[in-house]
């Protein structure tokens, strides 16, 4: 009997020492979970990535066009669309910073009601724990025996082993808080993290929507400086070009009046036998494409017809720019006679080459002038060196082939390099 009555007296003290050692093996080896981004959070990353994503496109967009040939409206609304990505990504980044600010806030809030459950239920179970030891490893056995009767030996058992089931809650209940205040304090230095993250983003970004604003002024002011510059080239183009017009036009009309004038002179002979006299033939015969030889030996720097420039704009070439090293000879392609040497505007230092029946030969872009006006040439004769006139190009010879007045392309006339 007394046999009986002691095992079940031990009960309540051993489930006491049970919930002790389980609560101290959960404070040692309870570690913190990682909290996860709630959905909000996880959305706006989303977005992000997706217009960081359109933002590198953009810029890979940017470069093609900044390398090649492009249209300047095609780089301006590049531009505008990427501030408005960077617009929208700053706005984004707000609403994020919004976001996780009340994460935050509401984490912060869960941390300290959950601390201060913690230190309550561990105030209440160091209470117990110093009361246990206090009375002793034999109280429980004490309790049940100084019962005066076998029914109040039962109520205290029941008693008891309901305190030891309260203390046990007890222990539960701290470990549980415990694991939660470790994962709340994770979720906290998260947060911080991402919100330092996230003000850092924003200032980046905005400061490349600033840039960006920057960059769409500075372009706006070039593309307005290059039409300008653009629309007086232009013009100064057509006036050399006039200009140079009018010295071969004066030429061939010199040409024409004197075959009329030859014409119509007295002859000893009779009116009747009168002959109209011989135009002068051209030098340059249809025999000569592709068999002329080079006024200088270089590279193609432009070809003959209408070029686009890399700033959008465009411009008609009515010869070839060849380049060569600076000072180098330039030679005349076939014989002639010098029509006018002068300085010509965007053509710069020019010799003109008369070659007969109104075919012509035009070396520009020259350091220096070998020949006078009225010179008599033959092949091959230099009548200049390379030099330079246009600051946006190397050192080079322009040359054209003019037949009858108007250029043809002077490439199909030269000998084909090898």
């Amino acid at each position: 009997m007394a046999a009986s009555r002691v095992t079940p007296s031990r009960a309540p003290f051993r489930s006491t020492q049970c919930a002790v050692r389980i609560l101290t093996l959960l404070l040692l080896f309870a570690t913190p979970l990682a909290a996860q981004q709630s959905p909000r959070v996880r959305q706006q990353r989303e977005a992000l990535d997706r217009l960081r994503g359109e933002r590198a496109a953009l810029e890979r967009r940017m470069q093609e066009l900044q390398s090649s040939v492009h249209d300047l409206n095609e780089e301006m609304l590049n531009l505008d669309r990427q501030a408005d990505v960077a617009a929208s990504l700053v706005r984004t980044l707000e609403d994020q910073l919004a976001s996780i600010t009340e994460e935050l806030d509401a984490a912060t809030d869960s941390l300290s009601l959950a601390q201060t459950e913690l230190d309550i239920r561990r105030a209440g179970l160091q209470k117990r724990l110093v009361a246990i030891y206090k009375r002793g490893p034999m109280y429980t056995f004490e309790a049940l025996l100084s019962a005066p009767s076998f029914g109040q030996l039962v109520a205290r058992y029941k008693y008891l082993h309901q305190l030891a089931r309260h203390d046990q809650h007890v222990v539960q209940r701290v470990a549980a808080l415990h694991a939660q205040v470790a994962r709340q304090r994770d979720v906290l230095v998260r947060l911080r993290n991402t919100l330092e993250i996230n003000r850092q983003d924003k200032s980046v970004e905005e400061e490349r929507l600033r840039a960006l604003e920057r960059q769409r002024g500075r372009s706006l002011v070039s593309v307005k400086r290059a039409a300008q510059e653009t629309e007086e080239r232009l013009a100064a183009l057509r006036r050399d070009e006039a200009r140079l017009g009018g010295i071969i036009s004066a030429a061939i009309n010199a040409e024409r009046r004197r075959t009329e004038t030859a014409t119509r002179a007295p002859t000893r002979t009779s009116a009747r036998t009168a002959r109209p006299a011989p135009a002068t033939a051209s030098a340059i015969r249809t025999s000569d494409v592709g068999q002329l030889d080079w006024p200088v030996q270089g590279t193609i720097l432009y070809d003959f017809g209408r070029a686009q420039k890399a700033n959008n704009t465009a411009i008609r070439w009515n010869g070839i720019g060849i380049a060569a090293a600076m000072g180098s000879p330039v030679k005349v392609v076939a014989p002639g006679t010098v029509l006018e040497v002068a300085r010509i505007g965007t053509y710069g230092l020019t010799v003109v080459v008369a070659h007969g029946g109104n075919d012509f030969s035009l070396y520009s872009s020259l350091a220096s002038a070998s020949v006078a006006k009225g010179a008599a040439l033959a092949k091959g004769q230099q009548v200049g060196t390379v030099g330079t006139t246009d600051p946006e190009l190397p050192a080079h010879v322009h040359f054209e082939i003019r037949r009858g007045g108007p250029a043809v392309d002077p490439k199909s006339w030269l000998r084909a390099r090898r």
